[in-house]
């Protein structure tokens, strides 16, 4: 069945990243949905989804600093 809040949040960062990548510009509605989804998805994950969650944050966070 698996972690809804975990699949939200991959979701997110997910679609953050492409959207980065297809016009080159920072979708602020989307990094602020991803940043929302891994917030939430933290508090109620495994030791494992934490590391992966922190990785997606990780991958957010040098998604901004490019933009």
């Amino acid at each position: 069945m698996g972690n809804q809040l975990f699949q939200e949040a991959s979701k997110w960062v997910t679609r953050a990243t492409e959207a980065s990548k297809g016009t080159g510009t920072q979708d602020q509605a989307l990094i602020a949905k991803a940043q929302n989804a891994l917030s939430s998805a933290y508090a109620n994950s495994t030791t494992a989804e934490k590391l992966q969650l922190q990785e997606m944050q990780n991958q957010l966070d040098q998604f901004k600093t490019q933009g």
